[in-house]
């Protein structure tokens, strides 16, 4: 039998088949266990291939639920991929794609995969439950038609993505394309990026006032803009710097406001190098570049970044690409023009009017396939390439809302394009919109998961198709992004909308919850970033959404933009609709609320913590934990009026009472006292890994700690948001602790056949 590696010889470049033999080997390897279990790790994430969560055998995918029936031990341990499949991302640089590719990806989805191509908020696309053998012949597969996976996960250079739409944007400087996809293949691999503590982002935008490449969360940020530099019109970019989401979300500061075409490697190699150098490696919770650029403030590091610049070799690939730069030219195969006629379907009106955008080139237009959850069948991927080639060639481009883009394709076509489309299942309208639902895969197969976000999304989706036309143009409008987790997968902070997955003890039980976050600002490369409000059970979040966009139809005032009446209103106002929310019947009553979204079984968060039980549960734990929850909202209040000093007392108050009350779980007579409660808790939580959990390890902590040794340090209103949104991470990690405390002492009970239930059981511990 001939293996694809004989097969495909001729059509792999040299290095990637010697890189792609290299990995097969290291499999082998690791199979006759000669391979460190950290270093295989690494080695395969930076092949792209991921552990994934399997759910007891149960994906759901939003839509339907189907029984795939593949191994369970996945959550194990980091390498257990040789019982049961994993996850394979792709990088796709800027998103661009062509038809021969998309078929390439339809065939391995449907031979190695579920049939499913998922893609992702960084314009990757995702193939789930592909087994790590597999893995060789895939990437070789890929690699024949000019994709790689290298560096795809892992402490690299991750997908450097960029607007879809730049080369035919109306309000760009320039087409950003081919320099990104120079900045994407000179950093891929290169030896200056391989010494990272953690992965690096990068973005490219064509203009500063939409979405586009939402330069704002990346590592590395460019915006195109032009400059007249001795009479001479010259291409630059803005470069920003130490971006990002994930728990604690930082703003990129600017490095230079204007950097030439011909520096832009050169000087992302040299931010490279300072970040190997100095950034966290011991840490993992602080070795993003955003953290190092916060410790040394954004001076220094622009001087470290220039010292650099100095010292680095000449490389000829800094300025080579330009010759590719003015070469680069998109070629539309149908020749533009225009619709000849008003059409008289108001299906494809409402389609027209949603999912396309008139281009700069008359007699063109970008046209979006609507992806529910970022999902596309290999069937719909296949015939899709060749709806394609007929329209728009080539020309075709994935976008961080999860979608596809063709792009050129003639206006006269657009009619005979929907009806093809709608033949397809892809002619869904409502891109960019409230109906567009963004969200991370969540508990369907990431190990991280707290809350089901795929299947809050489905559900959300299928509630809002039946009302969309039917919504003010300003609810049309918003923005929904959902997370499973506070990692920010779904970007939730830059949602008009945004949830993320956190799991609360209430009634003896643990319920699905999603913390709500509003008013983050998708525009202006994700401008700001929202607040959390507090949480609600996950099953009244649809009533949430009802609720709160019913209030701003209501309050607005005028053209008032959804983000501009968040921050009037404020907070408090806010908290009154999810308090509305919050309560949780007993399971008697209505049992769908202790279940998640698109999930019959009961709700639990074991597969996710490692912690122990340590020793008996205080009931008065819930007493300590809403009074954090009380002080961190007080303290959100505080920021709000401009009070910083007071923000801050009362932000590090709520941390010391949910740390408190871990305490009081084994030392009942602790005091409020910081200087009691933080030693004592190091001690009892820290130091035994108790607060610990698989992801985040003690970084949570670790806020606490920071807070209470640098509570006189000088105050500005960004470091104070930052605190909030720190103090908010350790008050969640409390409750996460708590409820594997309870869960482990409730699986305890039931084993021995103790009928005392957990929480009585500490209470009579309490008492006694």
């Amino acid at each position: 039998m001939t293996s694809w590696k004989n097969t495909l010889s001729e059509r792999i470049p040299t290095d990637l088949a010697e890189e792609i033999d290299a990995f097969a080997s290291q499999i082998k390897l690791k199979k006759q266990g000669k391979v460190d279990d950290k270093l295989f790790a690494e080695t395969r994430l930076r092949r792209g291939a991921y552990g994934q969560r399997y759910d007891n055998g149960q994906r759901h995918d939003g839509i339907e639920t189907r029984e795939l029936h593949f191994p369970t031990n996945a959550t194990k341990g980091p390498d257990t991929l040789w019982d049961a499949p994993g996850m394979q991302r792709i990088k796709i640089p800027f998103g661009g794609l062509s038809t021969e590719q998309m078929e390439a990806l339809a065939d391995l989805a449907e031979e190695y995969s579920d049939a499913i191509c998922h893609i992702t908020t960084r314009q990757d696309v995702q193939l789930h439950y592909v087994h790590i053998d597999d893995t060789p012949d895939l990437m070789r597969r890929l690699a024949a038609v000019g994709i790689t996976t290298r560096e795809a996960c892992g402490n690299s250079v991750r997908n450097v993505t960029a607007c879809p739409v730049a080369g035919v944007c109306h309000d760009e400087s320039f087409d950003i394309t081919p320099y990104a996809r120079a900045m994407a293949y000179f950093l891929l691999g290169h030896p200056d990026t391989q010494d990272f503590g953690r992965k690096f982002k990068v973005a490219f935008s064509g203009c500063k006032d939409k979405a586009c490449g939402l330069t704002n969360i990346h590592d590395l940020g460019l915006i195109a803009r032009k400059k007249v530099i001795d009479g001479k019109e010259k291409r630059g970019f803005e470069m920003f710097v130490g971006g990002g989401l994930g728990p604690v979300p930082y703003e990129a500061r600017l490095l230079d406001e204007f950097v030439a075409e011909e520096e832009i490697l050169p000087l992302a190699q040299a931010i490279s190098r300072v970040f190997a150098r100095l950034g966290e490696k011991r840490n993992r919770g602080r070795a993003r570049l955003k953290f190092l650029v916060d410790k040394l403030g954004i001076d220094e590091f622009r001087r470290l970044v220039i010292e650099e610049r100095k010292t680095l070799p000449h490389d000829d690939r800094w300025i080579g690409y330009l010759d590719e730069v003015r070469a680069w030219e998109e070629t539309p195969v149908r020749k533009p023009a225009e619709l000849t006629a008003v059409s008289n379907d108001e299906e494809f009106n409402v389609w027209r009017d949603s999912n396309t955008y008139g281009q700069r080139q008359q007699g063109y237009s970008v046209a979006t396939i609507r992806l529910p959850l970022g999902d596309i069948t290999s069937w719909q991927m296949r015939q899709l390439a060749d709806v394609a080639r007929k329209y728009c060639g080539d020309n075709i481009r994935t976008t961080v809302e999860q979608n596809i883009v063709l792009r050129w394709v003639a206006n006269g076509d657009l009619p005979a394009l929907y009806d093809e489309l709608k033949h397809l299942g892809l002619a869904q309208p409502g891109a960019g919109t409230i109906f567009d639902v963004v969200s991370c895969p969540g508990t369907d197969t990431c190990k991280l998961g707290i809350s089901s976000s795929r299947g809050l999304a489905g559900e959300l989706h299928e509630r809002l198709a039946t009302r969309y036309q039917q919504f003010d143009s300003a609810i049309q409008g918003l923005h929904i992004k959902i997370s499973g987790c506070f990692n920010s997968c779904g970007q939730h902070h830059l949602a008009d909308l945004g949830f993320y997955g956190v799991s609360r003890k209430m009634n003896g039980a643990t319920v699905p919850h999603f913390r709500v976050v509003l008013g983050g600002q998708w525009e202006q490369n994700g401008g700001s970033y929202g607040m959390t409000i507090g949480a609600v059970p996950s099953k009244r979040v649809p009533d949430f959404i009802d609720r709160i966009t019913g209030k701003y139809l209501e309050e607005r005032h005028g053209n008032e933009t959804f983000q501009a009446f968040v921050q009037r209103i404020g907070k408090r106002e806010l908290k009154k609709v999810v308090d509305e929310l919050a309560s949780v019947p007993p399971y008697a009553l209505d049992p769908t609320y202790y279940s998640d979204w698109r999930d019959p079984r009961e709700y639990s968060i074991s597969d996710i913590g490692v912690g122990e039980c340590a020793g008996e549960v205080v009931s008065r734990i819930d007493f300590d934990l809403n009074n954090a929850e009380r002080l961190y909202f007080e303290a959100q209040l505080a920021h709000e009026e401009g009070a910083l000093r007071k923000a801050d007392e009362t932000a590090f108050s709520a941390m010391i009472a949910a740390a408190g009350g871990l305490v009081r779980l084994q030392n009942p007579s602790i005091p409020d006292d910081p200087e009691q409660v933080v030693p004592e808790f190091r001690k009892r939580y820290y130091d035994t890994r108790l607060f610990f959990d698989k992801y985040a390890g003690g970084k949570f902590a670790e806020y606490l700690f920071n807070h209470h040794e640098q509570r006189n340090s000088d105050l500005t209103a960004d470091r104070v948001r930052l605190l909030l949104e720190e103090t908010q991470l350790f008050i969640e990690a409390t409750h996460a602790c708590n409820a594997r405390l309870m869960e482990q002492a409730d699986n305890e009970r039931k084993s021995t056949g103790d009928k005392t239930s957990a929480r009585d059981k500490t209470a009579n511990a309490a008492n006694a």
